[in-house]
């Protein structure tokens, strides 16, 4: 939705006032009201900085200029965007991303930078990043730009940064190549950029046949996407899949033209939750729908991203698959299709410091024709998670959605022991009923050594790099600031190791370097390995004849509990029955990861007891 739209002569004679008329527009046609940091950076940016920039004669005075352009309703927003065309007479369009930043520090994630924001040095990704992923998004989703062949070029403007050994790092030496990086003092070079490719202008025609264009993907990207899992034998559908697959094809295509659509899919881990997400979004997409694939965790993103990239490319991928936190601010019915995994995982608030939003459920149906959520209210995990059946169907009966439920019930993990997670569930008093399952049909063992379980784990992940030990968030990430220091220390067992190292990002679980670190829950909810190995802390322990759980032991670096302690002031009774089901919750998830065993260790003696004479229980046959 566009803002403010003039050609570059209205901008220069409206730029002694530019802060107040941009700001009256995005009241006006976004019905956003900013802050005093975001009006002065306007006067600066556009008043001052891109003023200088466009006040030249070469550049014609009819070409179009938006500012402040959000992206097909969604909230993110285009700093400033020139139109026209080139010599050729080839329509052309300029994104250029603006930035108050002065002081800039690497960061160890892929094209991100640290800069100071909001009051404290905060991770943020690469300006130019963000420039090229709306060029990118422009050419694969709108219309009018790829029917046109309109060429787009992005770049970014950090006008107060005198410094560039930074921004212009050879490590962004890739995305620099997309989208260049200009700092204080380099406005000619920005100017003369413009003035190569937009030699004459037709006003803001461009930009309102861009405003108008439907969205939709291309037909490359839909055929990209169409076929990314032909030949994967992994994410062939079974049985019961198949037909929660096709009921999700048959609603979206109702949700087009009738009324709003919610799907819930219930399943238990294994149950094929993530199969039948990715071939939906490669159906919905090869027919050209605006479909997205929706987690809360970035875990599952990154390493689909992996196994795919032979099949499809990063920058198609990062606009199919987003995180959950993406729909506050959106319009309503934006995307045709928004397939949610994980939706247990969901949350109220969105944004780094969880202040932005009101409730990503209702969020996310707001914004699609066809909302799908896949659920196992067994594995919530953290204080903030609010992804529950009946919150669903509260928010989608309040738009008169119709609503479908389906359970998935045939799990293919854990040996597709059924049984096997019946138990999980038994030993750790989450359910009553106590079902045995064969050690001959998944492979469950007790070690009374962390060294030797990890020992075990390593020796199984030489097959095929499919097997990892995780652990309960029992032990401070010390690691993270000095690599050189362990976080899990068992001196009696002579063992330490760390947590999931940064570099590793989201990857981890798959990862050829990584099998001597240790996952947590949010580095493995939603996958999965052939062995796991679990290591209990203290915060779930056998005492008193009884499991118990205890919220005190958990790391302070923990933010899984945030909540708790307030709450419990309050509340302790329901506080700490919550506390006590995440425990549970997470070890029951971590137990679940494994597709052909499972190694546990417990730093409770106890604890290695009770699970030892209830394996010694079982049928070896």
């Amino acid at each position: 939705m566009l803002a403010y739209v003039a050609t570059k002569r209205k901008f220069l004679d409206d730029a002694p006032q530019i802060e107040d008329l941009v700001r009256d527009a995005v009241f006006r046609h976004l019905n956003l009201k900013v802050g005093k940091s975001e009006y002065e950076a306007w006067r600066n940016s556009l008043g001052n900085a891109m003023f200088h920039v466009m006040n030249d004669p070469e550049i014609h005075d009819d070409a179009g200029i938006a500012v402040e352009y959000r992206l097909n309703g969604r909230r993110f927003r285009i700093d400033f965007m020139i139109t026209g065309h080139d010599r050729s007479g080839n329509p052309q369009v300029v994104i250029v991303e603006l930035k108050q930043w002065t002081e800039i520090q690497l960061s160890d994630t892929p094209n991100h930078v640290i800069t100071f924001l909001g009051g404290s040095m905060r991770e943020e990704r690469h300006p130019s990043y963000q420039a090229w992923s709306y060029q990118s998004h422009l050419e694969l989703y709108n219309e009018f730009i790829y029917t046109n062949q309109v060429e787009i070029n992005s770049c970014s403007y950090l006008h107060n940064c005198t410094e560039n050994k930074v921004v212009s790092s050879s490590r962004y030496e890739e995305l620099l190549s997309k989208s260049p990086v200009f700092i204080k003092g380099d406005h000619t070079k920005l100017r003369q950029l413009v003035k190569d490719r937009i030699h004459s202008g037709i006003g803001t025609n461009i930009i309102e046949d861009i405003e108008k264009s439907p969205i939709r993907p291309s037909k490359q990207l839909a055929d990209a996407v169409g076929n990314m899992l032909e030949g994967q034998e992994e994410f062939v559908l079974l049985d019961e899949q198949r037909t929660v697959y096709e009921k999700i094809i048959k609603a979206s295509l109702a949700g087009l033209k009738g009324k709003k659509q919610v799907l819930i899919i219930k399943g238990g881990p294994g149950t094929g939750k993530s199969v039948i997400s990715m071939n939906a979004l490669a159906e919905l997409t090869k027919r050209r729908l605006n479909a997205r694939y929706v987690t809360p965790n970035g875990a599952p993103r990154a390493v689909y991203e992996s196994k795919l990239k032979d099949r499809i490319t990063g920058d198609a991928f990062r606009h199919m698959f987003t995180g959950s936190g993406a729909f506050h601010k959106v319009e309503k019915d934006v995307f045709e299709v928004l397939i949610v995994d994980e939706a247990h995982r969901l949350s109220e608030k969105s944004g780094f410091y969880k202040n932005e939003g009101e409730n990503q459920i209702k969020e996310i149906i707001h914004s699609a024709k066809t909302s799908v959520f896949f659920i196992d209210e067994a594995q919530k995990v953290t204080w903030s998670d609010i992804g529950e059946i009946e919150e669903i169907k509260r928010f989608a009966t309040d738009v008169d959605a119709d609503i479908q439920e389906y359970e998935l019930v045939s799990q293919f993990r854990c040996g597709g022991s059924d049984d096997y997670l019946e138990w999980v569930d038994f030993m750790l008093g989450i359910k009553a009923s106590n079902q045995l399952f064969s050690l001959k049909s998944f492979d469950f063992r007790v070690f009374d050594n962390a060294s030797e379980l990890h020992a075990e784990i390593r020796k199984r992940n030489e097959v095929n790099n499919k097997s990892r030990v995780v652990a309960g968030y029992c032990w401070n990430w010390i690691s993270k600031k000095d690599s050189r220091l362990f976080d899990i220390q068992i001196p009696n067992d002579n063992y330490k190791a760390r947590w999931n190292l940064s570099e590793y990002g989201n990857n981890w679980i798959i990862d050829k370097d990584s099998i001597n670190e240790v996952g947590c829950i949010h580095t493995c909810q939603g996958l999965e390995v052939d062995y796991v190995g679990v290591i209990f802390g203290e915060d779930l322990r056998f005492e008193g004849g009884q499991l118990i759980t205890d919220p005190a032991k958990r790391a302070k670096t923990d933010q899984s509990l945030k909540g708790f302690k307030k709450q419990l002031a309050s509340e302790p009774i329901i506080a700490e029955a919550k506390a006590d089901e995440l425990i549970r919750n997470t070890y029951r998830t971590l137990m679940s990861r494994g597709m052909k065993g499972c190694y546990i260790y417990a730093v409770d003696e106890k604890t290695r007891e009770y699970f030892r004479n209830a394996v010694n229980a079982l049928p070896k046959g």
